[in-house]
Parts: structure tokens; sequence; C-alpha cells
């Protein structure tokens, strides 16, 4: 058993976050990854336990080996696991994994001696904002899909628990190659001039605020250092102050690509339903990564005030999604075929 580190448990280890985390928390943490899949190499010095958070029994036997292994005393857990699912649907997946993962993970830990449990939920649970408004800590809550729904009652578990609880309610992440679904796919529909490119359901005015990855790992740092100075349940909003509306996103990827602005014509709702329910059916046409249920999300505008994370923290994004977009589209210049693999296209 290692004394020489305090534990950090990252639960989703082998995703994106978790990988980035892994990496750079084993430095000064005993890091033990928990998944379904094994990490990669690039997760630094981390150990992994095989576990599937929807089952109970398997949660259990794993949280027994670490108790063998490595003690009782658990200085924090960042837990990321859950299930997303871009097509919509599929409720029972929220609920066994997101929902009924996390009470699992908590049910275990109450026999460890646990300095803070870090979750990883979205600014989605929120409503949407008007142009001039922001949102912060106590905004509305109005989860629109499952994804937030789950975030939600999944939030409500934890402040139900003893475990001094911190939730991180985070903007869409981003990097500088862009691993980002929502950008990378509207930078492949410019980049190969599809005629949806041009297209739009929404109010090109409206936005939602992004956050860098070095950004969240950043503040995700500066939690654990504070553990033990934080309240009981915490919640902190994350997220970039500038946001970039969906026209400006459109202009300046269209420069980076071509070399001019591009064109952005709103169309009515029901046009754009149309179209993405025949790309899904119809044999001949490509799927498309636009859902008809997405539509209605279109105009929703999400912009983020992070006074609390400034005053408690003293935490603040030091990157922005307008700077690193040439950077982006650099990296798909210089590589196309392996840019299009890293992003799933």
């Amino acid at each position: 058993m290692s004394k020489q580190k305090p534990l950090l448990l990252i639960s989703g280890v082998s995703g994106r976050i978790g990988s980035r985390a892994a990496r750079h928390f084993s430095r000064n943490f005993q890091v033990v990854g928990l998944d379904i899949f094994e990490p990669s190499e690039s997760c630094g010095e981390c150990d992994f336990l095989f576990t599937d958070i929807s089952s109970r029994e398997n949660v259990q036997d794993t949280f027994h080996q670490i108790s063998e292994k490595y003690g009782k005393k658990i200085a924090g857990v960042i837990h990321l696991a859950a299930y997303y699912n871009f097509a919509g649907g599929s409720w029972e997946k929220y609920e066994a994994i997101t929902i009924g993962g996390t009470k699992n993970l908590l049910e275990a830990l109450k026999e460890f001696e646990v300095e803070q449990f870090l979750f990883s939920s979205t600014i989605l649970v929120y409503a949407p904002c008007k142009l001039g408004e922001k949102i912060d800590e106590d905004s509305p809550l109005d989860p629109k899909w499952e994804y937030p729904l789950s975030k939600v009652k999944t939030e409500a578990l934890i402040a139900e628990q003893e475990i001094p609880g911190v939730i991180l309610r985070i903007a869409g992440i981003y990097d500088d190659v862009c691993h980002s679904i929502p950008l990378s796919q509207q930078i492949a529909r410019i980049n190969e001039k599809k005629i949806e490119s041009h297209l739009f359901p929404g109010n090109p005015k409206h936005g939602a605020t992004f956050l860098h990855m070095d950004d969240l790992i950043h503040v995700m740092q500066i939690i654990l250092d504070k553990r033990r100075a934080l309240g009981e349940c915490e919640i902190f909003v994350l997220g970039e102050e500038e946001v970039m509306c969906y026209r400006e996103l459109q202009d300046e990827m269209g420069r980076l690509l071509h070399g001019k602005p591009w064109r952005t014509i709103q169309i009515p709702k029901w046009v754009a339903k149309m179209g993405a329910f025949l790309q899904d059916k119809l044999p001949f046409i490509q799927s498309s990564f636009i859902k008809p249920w997405m539509i209605d999300l279109a105009d929703d505008h999400y912009d983020v005030d992070i006074h609390k994370a400034r005053e408690v923290l003293g935490w603040e994004p030091v990157h922005a999604l307008k700077n690193c977009l040439p950077k982006m589209v650099g990296a798909l210049k210089k590589d196309p075929q392996k840019w299009y693999e890293e992003h799933g296209l």
C-alpha cells in the first residue's frame, strides 16, 4: 500500500476528460481509475480497476479491492462516468448509469473516509437565458432533454450525502485540436461546403459558452487543493464569459477554412425538422448529426457569470474559443485524415 501520495479516484478514466485528469493528477496523487474500458498509456501513472458503475455488486467488489490495497482514506473522487447519447432517448441507460451508477458509488464510499466528491455536471441543467443576461449558480433549472435531466437527478443524490460534495456545472469542453462534437461537426460541414452548413433554424445571434480542457483541469486542481476549506455541498458554474454566437462561429470558421465569412441563413424550424428526418430515414441520403429533436433547442442561449468561482476559488479561464479556432482549423489542414478520424467523422 502506497503511503507517499493521497488517494484520488477517477471514474470514467478512459474518457477524454478522465484520461487528461489522470495524467495531470498522477504527479501528486495516487490515482486509481475506474471504467469499463482500460485506459490508454496517456493516462500517466494510474492504477486501473475494471468497474461497471451500473452494477452494485461490481462496484462493491472494486471498493473491496481499493480498501485492501490502499486503505480507507480517500482524498478525493472525481466522478466523470456517465451516459451520453446525441441521438436522443435511452432514458433507461441514463437511469442505470448516470443516476444509478452514482448511487452505487456513494453507497460504497460510506465505508471510507472521503475528503471530497467532485461531480461533473453541465450548464444545460439551467433554463437558457436571454441576450444580455447571464446564468449563475442560483439561476432557474430547466433541463430540456435526458442528459441534463439525469444530471439534475444525480446532483440531488449527492446533496443528500454526508460526504463533502462539489458539483461543477460545466460548459462544453474543447481543446486546441477541437475534440468537441458540436464544434467538430460545424467545422466539418463548412470545410466540405455542405448546403446545410449555411442553414440554421435558430436565432444566429444566440450561442453557448465553452470551456478549454486545460481550464477545467486547472479548476479541478484548485478545488482538490481547497478540499478541506470548502463547504459541504458547493456548486460552481464554469465557462468562458465571452460567448461567440452562432453567426460569429460560422464567419470565423469560414474565414479560416475558405478565406471569407460563411453566409448563414435562418430557416423555419419545420423545414429543418423535415430535412433532419429525411436524412435520418432515407437510405440513399447520408445520416445527419443533427436530429429532429435538436431543432427546438437551436434558439437556446447560454452565457455565464463565474463570479463565485472567481471569488471562492480565485479561478477564471485563461483560454478563449475565438483564439483557439485557428489552432483547430490548423490541425485539420495539416492532416485532414487524422483530424477526421480523431473526431469520428
